[in-house]
């Protein structure tokens, strides 16, 4: 259950009864209404601004208002107490009852506490890597590799139907020099001295086997052929290849896609030309010649004229090329044709998780959007920054399989998988991230993911400490739901409660928000909740969770460590990060 939410549905019922009373007038515009937390936790457990977003349309005074609606809150079950502060703020403390009935439904519902019908299983596509299929995935994909299927994982949580997509850029002059790369790898697996790679080709010692297996299945067949002969073979050959190390990569990530998308087959299915001809019976089209832009210049602006579309109309600051001056169509108009194919597909709602450098393609592609589905398709665009691979605060020095960068797999391999997907997580997505290797693998509050981690095994320590003192006792999460939660009377107990209380809204809020970092946010503050009560016990021992000659206390602070350690593995498997039961150093 949503609190928040919930609460919000008890002060509209209130207005409506106020309505009706003739005290607000008809038609009360409710929508502006929230319920939150007061910014100081002394002045109760929810605040609502019902009374300042209503009066002035009414032509009634804040205050009163507030007095009224205040009153009628005071009808509502589990309302111990609801005072008018500040302007006209409406803090409302509740019964510890309803708290513990909270901690019983985490207990019921497990790591699916937190799951919403928010998105009442509307259809969302999250695209995210993408990466040209030209090499291994680097330290940067990693980032929105993780971003983008964390996302879609929330999503999931919240209620909507998510499709995780990778789109392969197979089209264009990258995947030629790649099959040019891959050839002079074969002609070397035949025993040639290739000498080094011509500029313009990929160096990288990661082609040798794709060299070598062509050589193993199609001997020296291509050897003395002429490119026109070999190129379409050995470059479907070589993008099947690094899409196997893609997946593969990604695999060792815990990511897997629900669909694979083809530029090329897109273009040969002849869906660009479709989109143009769409847009030019719609008269977006022409033919003119831009200014230059400031700055450096994109690959797709000519000085001589080019088809440009509209798209100064629906929101962008320029029109764009869709067709160079040699006949052929911009990566522009691919990407058009194929955020349509995905519109067309079910997917009205379409989230892209981009490099930072493609910052300025944004407003382009939306103006597109916009355009082909009458406004009806919408795209959010998360921009990865880039991350910083540290060691101790240096530059860090790994291997490189690719020649020129450090891979996604030497990063996992370095860490884990587990620490690279919670650490890409601990900044939003468009700050940049510094991931220091020797950082990440400190047993201290500074690494949030060994925080974390350390909260969910302490909580499996005590119930093994519970269990030797009381061996006899219900200690099954079943039985925990029968304890006596009122002897749960100290204040940083109920505190506890009210954080965990908190996850459903944010589930809500971060999945409304297109944010998962607000996920490994939440974790951290939790976990630094439950750390700071037992450091605390360790002072005051009527404190601690196991109480030797007190079994039904004992219990009752067992069901809130269950509670605690549940929550974290719900956030955890959202993140896509084991939660474990034991640490070591």
């Amino acid at each position: 259950m949503n609190v928040f939410s919930a609460f919000k549905a008890n002060v509209e019922k209130e207005i409506e009864f106020l309505v009706a009373n003739g005290d607000l007038p008809n038609g009360t515009d409710t929508s502006r209404i929230s319920v939150e937390l007061p910014r100081d936790p002394s002045h109760g457990d929810l605040s609502t601004n019902a009374a300042m977003v209503l009066a002035k349309p009414a032509g009634l005074e804040t205050r009163d208002l507030a007095e009224t609606i205040a009153e009628r809150l005071l009808t509502v079950e589990s309302v111990e107490s609801a005072e008018v502060a500040g302007p006209g703020f409406i803090n409302l403390r509740l019964a510890n009852n309803f708290w513990f009935q909270q901690l019983d439904n985490i207990l019921k519902a497990g790591t699916a506490y937190g799951q919403s019908d928010l998105g009442q299983n509307r259809a969302v596509n999250v695209e995210y890597v993408s990466a040209n299929p030209t090499g291994p995935l680097h330290v940067g994909h990693a980032r929105g590799s993780v971003v983008g299927d964390v996302l879609a994982s929330l999503l999931a949580k919240a209620g909507f139907a998510v499709t995780r997509e990778y789109y392969i850029n197979d089209a264009g002059g990258q995947i030629d020099a790649l099959a040019r790369s891959a050839f002079l790898r074969y002609r070397e697996a035949l025993g040639e001295n290739i000498g080094g790679i011509p500029e313009g080709l990929y160096p990288g010692d990661y082609l040798k086997p794709v060299g070598q297996e062509l050589a193993d299945r199609e001997g020296d067949k291509w050897r003395d052929a002429e490119e026109a002969q070999w190129l379409p073979f050995v470059r479907e050959f070589s993008v099947a290849a690094m899409l196997d190390l893609i997946r593969n990569d990604l695999d060792a990530l815990g990511i897997r896609h629900d669909f694979f998308s083809s530029e090329r087959e897109l273009v040969e299915a002849g869906a660009v030309d479709k989109v143009m001809e769409t847009l030019q019976a719609d008269d977006l089209l022409y033919v003119g010649t831009l200014e230059p832009p400031k700055g450096k210049l994109p690959d797709d602006w000519e000085e001589r004229p080019q088809m440009l579309f509209k798209a100064s109309k629906y929101g962008d600051d320029t029109d764009r090329p869709v067709k160079k001056s040699d006949g052929s169509w911009t990566y522009f108009a691919s990407d058009l044709a194929y955020h349509q194919d995905k519109y067309r597909r079910g997917f009205p709602i379409m989230i892209d998780v981009w490099g930072a450098d493609h910052g300025g393609y944004v407003k382009r592609v939306s103006a597109g959007i916009n355009a082909l589905t009458g406004g009806e398709g919408k795209l959010d665009v998360k921009l990865c920054q880039m991350v910083r691979l540290l060691e101790n605060g240096e530059p860090a020095k790994m291997s490189k399989r690719s020649g020129t960068f450090v891979t996604l797999r030497d990063l996992v391999d370095a860490v884990g998988k587990d620490v690279v997907r919670f650490i890409m997580l601990t900044r939003k997505n468009d700050a940049p991230l510094d991931f220091d290797l020797v950082k990440v693998r400190e047993q201290s509050r500074d690494n949030p993911v060994f925080y974390v981690q350390y909260a969910h095994a302490r909580c499996h320590s005590v119930g093994n400490m519970a269990r030797e003192a009381f061996p006899d006792a219900d200690l099954t999460t079943e039985g925990l739901r029968r304890a006596d939660l009122t002897r749960l009377t100290e204040s940083d107990e109920l505190a506890l409660i009210r954080s965990l209380a908190a996850w459903p809204r944010m589930v809500e809020a971060a999945a409304e928000a297109h944010e998962p970092h607000r996920l490994a946010f939440y974790l951290y503050d939790l976990a630094a909740s439950f750390h700071a009560l037992w450091s605390k016990a360790r002072e005051e021992p009527g404190l601690r969770f196991v109480i030797a000659d007190d079994e039904e206390l004992t219990r009752g602070r067992m069901a809130l460590v269950r509670a605690v350690q549940t929550v974290i593995a719900s956030g955890l498997e959202v993140m896509g990060v084991t939660p474990v039961d034991e640490l070591r150093e």
